[in-house]
């Protein structure tokens, strides 16, 4: 029987269906693209039929998202999303409901297949299972959506016959059992219960009466265009934005390891605050991340804000407002300002306006820069002599609700680092270290050897008190602890400091008690560190199970590290080796003429260790055309720094000097084999495949990024080769033929897999998403040792299709870069393991080397502590934090006109 129906007897379908299905023992159904048909199919009389009913839908998901579980319900998320499903269905809550009580139930099954492998299925076709047990099929070209119904002409065909049924459920089957089908995403199936309940807050006002950040998140792009938050990141923003509303804030310092999502926890929170208060938020990050920074909480929580570039505030269109008075700085056109932290440390006039400003909070991206200058052994209890970064977070402390300090390594070389960090928080607030007369801050040597378990406070007696009562901790540590202290003594949340004498108010069981807080672990568990420090590691997040899901809070993802073996090191040909030796005696020759900046005179060592190409340029620059050494176009960003650096300080390079580079160049252009490390790049990507597992691979230098991705261009004719550098000059090879794009344009491309192979510099290493990829291959080792761990987490992040990344770290036998591995090797593992990254100070390590002072680095290396001084001590809570079900959502449009308004200056 064959049924043809236009838009207008839609009603018919639907009754020929329902008929059919009262009563139906089972009901086998194709259907089209899930993320559209699965609301169609709830209108069909499902809940009348006696058995069950089995769905498989189409996806625009690839065959490759399906190799794990977690690909699989992302690429599902993401198209579930993109429809804008709560704008979409907006009016068809009843629906919705429906639909997921019948999938909860268990009456509704569904399954979803990758576009790629089957093809379109806009076919509607199924076989129902009748009350009497016959059987009947139907087919039919039928637009699931109500636009396709609507404006097209459909046609159904119902079969009966057995050979007609028995061919339609061969069909479902071969779909159903497919190894690429995969269930409906929890997500989808919860997100479809919260937008049937969901309800739109208009004001912020409003908001502000049940302040919460579910109904700010939950519908920001970190959620319906990436993969959300993780428990640990929630627990964070959660712990600031709670200690934000109460009288005191919040003052903390994040110092996760790398790769686990410190921005988006920092912005978050800072949006909350922004909403939450009338006064400006101030964001300090290092030069080269204010762009990402911006991009980065534009992009994830579609929050405007605007960069101060060292003239005027830029805004997140790129709108710029010229200056007109020298307190300029003061009036930023957004609620969110970022300024570098460069222009702190340069001591810029622009600085002192800053001071006269009053903050809702402060945030401070890699923290650890500011320091003392008189750090060293059995210098604890000097006063911190402090840098010009330092310095001014001391002051600007005083004049804000909430501060967050964020960095990796909390410390670097020397426990006092951490107390320094506590000691900037505390300038704003008694409750982090106490006041001014608190033994936190008058003995700080003393404190670390506490903490460290190097002294103990063994019972309760007059200097213990003094320990215990200032800062004494707040109720929230324990109610029946420090909460019925605080009671008895009529204390408010906000304060934090016990009256010394207040001991004598105490009855007997509260100072027996107090007794037993000493006793015990009131120092481990208690002490201001542990407060106000939060550290996750990436071990803790893979190895502890979440006890409402029963699997990790993070997703392992393995890393298999090569090239690290004295085998692997690449053995440099006769030709190069003659240069290298060039190389090496020019930087000794500059070493004995220019003082000082010893990563200058290593300048030429660390770029032909990248390339010979990079070798290359660098020494004809430096031979030719010196006064065109500094060119955007040519440099990356720290690139242009070095350049300039180096035009300042050597001019008139010596006869002697010139006869090295001379005889550096012309070795090189003897040759014309392919540079060793190139070819080591093609037999990874080619005889280990790991082009089919996708692979970015990462240089320092902008000029050894294009020579490699312009040469595999030809090498490998059938790929396209991404470029991702900084500025402007991101883009596509082909076949030789460069063809410019965006940043975006190739983060993009890379998402959607329609670029295998990514060759980038360090501008790739931060805020750049590749989950997609499996492999990463360092063509040189950068010599700041953070941007190896930068350029991991590119791969080793949230969301990894993966569950184990290939990572190849290239070196010469015999260079700079073997000579520091072979000192480093023994100990790399612990340090990374101590401290979650390669702290900064190793970067004088490479410098040493390469001078041959030896004796020197090693110093350095043995000076690094053995085992981390707060390991054991950190933050490790997580717990779980349900903002996925909040059906309370601000109106996107009022929050950010809200984050729109300015600084009043």
């Amino acid at each position: 029987m064959i049924y043809r129906y236009s838009s207008r007897r839609k009603k018919l379908d639907t009754a020929f269906l329902n008929e059919k299905l009262q009563g139906a023992l089972s009901y086998d159904r194709i259907a089209g693209y899930f993320s559209f048909s699965i609301l169609e199919i709830a209108g069909e009389a499902i809940e009348n039929m006696q058995g069950c009913v089995r769905v498989v839908c189409n996806s625009e998901m690839q065959k490759e998202d399906v190799i794990t579980a977690s690909a699989a319900v992302n690429a599902m998320r993401r198209e579930w999303c993109s429809v804008k499903p709560e704008e979409r269905y907006s009016n068809a809550s009843e629906r919705l409901k429906k639909l997921y009580n019948l999938i909860k139930s268990g009456k509704l099954s569904i399954k979803v297949v990758p576009n790629d492998v089957f093809g379109l299925i806009h076919g509607k076709a199924g076989v129902i299972t009748l009350k009497d047990g016959k059987k009947t099929s139907f087919i039919g070209s039928v637009n699931e959506s109500y636009a396709g119904w609507k404006l097209n002409y459909e046609i159904l065909l119902e079969d009966d016959s057995p050979e007609g049924v028995a061919w339609v459920q061969e069909e479902f089957d071969y779909f159903w059992n497919s190894p690429y089908a995969v269930p409906l995403a929890d997500f989808i199936i919860e997100d479809i219960k919260r937008i049937s309940e969901r309800k739109v807050i208009y004001s912020v006002e409003d908001w502000k009466k049940e302040p919460e950040p579910a109904p700010i998140v939950v519908e920001a792009p970190v959620y319906r265009q990436e993969f959300g938050l993780w428990e640990h990141q929630k627990y964070f923003v959660n712990l600031v934005f709670n200690d934000h509303k109460k009288p005191y804030g919040a003052r903390y310092v994040l110092a996760d390891m790398v790769g686990l999502g410190k921005t988006v926890q920092l912005a978050l929170a800072a949006q909350l605050m922004a909403l939450y208060g009338d006064k400006p938020i101030l964001i300090i990050v290092p030069k080269t991340l204010l762009w990402q920074w911006q991009e980065e909480i534009n992009t994830l929580l579609d929050m405007p804000s605007a960069v101060w570039n060292g003239r005027e505030w830029v805004d997140e269109n790129g709108i710029m407002y010229p200056a007109v008075d020298d307190a300029a700085i003061k009036k930023c056109p957004r609620r969110v300002g970022i300024i570098s932290q460069g222009l702190i440390t340069a001591n810029s006039e622009q600085v002192q306006h800053l001071l006269n400003i009053e903050y809702e909070c402060v945030i401070v991206d890699e923290a650890h820069r500011a320091r003392r200058r008189n750090l060293g052994p059995g210098k604890e209890n000097e006063k911190p002599e402090p840098n010009n970064l330092m310095r001014f977070l001391l002051e600007i402390s005083k004049r804000t609700k909430s501060m967050l300090l964020a960095t990796a390594t909390p410390v670097q070389l020397y426990p006092i680092e951490a107390w320094d960090l506590l000691h900037i928080l505390s300038q704003g607030s008694d409750g982090v270290l106490g006041n001014h007369f608190s033994m936190w801050r008058r003995y700080p040597g003393r404190a670390l050897n506490l903490i460290m378990g190097k002294e103990v406070l063994d019972r309760f007696d007059k200097e213990n008190w003094e320990w215990l009562r200032n800062p004494f901790p707040p109720a929230s540590e324990g109610e029946m602890t420090f909460g019925r202290i605080r009671k008895q003594l009529g204390m408010a949340d906000d304060e934090f400091v016990i009256r010394p004498e207040a001991i004598e108010q105490l009855s007997g069981p509260d100072r027996r008690r107090i007794g037993r807080i000493i006793d015990d672990n009131f120092i481990t568990e208690h002490n201001p560190f542990i407060r106000h420090i939060v550290r996750r590691t990436r071990d803790f997040l893979e190895n502890t199970i979440n006890p409402e899901t029963g699997e990790p809070y993070l997703k392992k993802v393995e890393v298999e590290l090569m090239g690290e073996s004295e085998e692997e090191a690449i053995v440099l040909p006769p030709y190069l080796q003659e240069a290298y030796r060039y190389a090496e005696e020019f930087c000794e020759l500059l070493q004995k003429r220019v003082k000082g900046g010893g990563f200058l005179k290593t300048l030429l060592l660390k770029r032909v260790g990248s390339t010979i190409i990079a070798g290359k340029n660098t020494a004809e620059k430096m031979l030719y055309n010196w006064g065109e050494v500094v060119t955007r176009e040519d440099y990356e960003e720290e690139e242009e720094t070095e350049e300039k650096a180096l035009q300042s300080e050597i001019k008139n390079i010596t006869e002697e000097e010139k006869d090295c580079l001379i005889k550096f160049i012309e070795t090189l252009n003897a040759n014309k084999e392919k540079d060793p490390k190139y070819k080591l790049l093609l037999k990874l990507l080619v005889e280990e495949n790991w082009i089919e597992r996708g692979c970015i691979v990462f240089s320092q230098y902008y000029d050894s990024a294009y020579w490699v991705a312009e040469n595999l261009s030809h090498d490998l004719p059938n790929e396209k080769i991404g470029l991702y550098a900084g500025g402007d000059k991101s883009g596509l090879i082909v076949n030789g033929i460069y063809e410019k794009k965006s940043k975006e344009e190739i983060k993009q491309m890379v998402k959607r897999r329609e670029l295998k192979i990514l060759v980038g510099t360090d501008a790739a290493s931060e805020g750049l998403n590749l989950q997609t990829l499996g492999s990463l291959v360092n063509l040189d080792l950068p010599w700041n040792p953070t941007r190896l761990e930068q350029r991991k987490g590119r791969i080793q992040r949230i969301g990894q299709a993966y569950d184990k990344v290939y990572i190849y770290n290239m070196r010469y036998k015999g260079s700079v870069e073997d000579r520091v591995h072979s000192l480093l090797s023994e100990r790399f593992a612990n340090i990374h393991g101590m401290f979650g990254q390669i702290p900064d100070v190793l970067e004088d390590v490479w410098v040493h080397v390469a001078l041959n002072e030896i004796e020197e680095a090693k110093r350095k290396i043995d000076a690094l502590p053995k085992q981390h001084p707060f390991q054991i001590r950190y933050h490790v809570h997580v717990g779980k934090v349900n903002w996925e079900s909040c059906a309370r959502i601000l109106d996107s449009k009022e929050r950010r006109k809200y984050l729109m308004k300015g600084w009043t200056g």
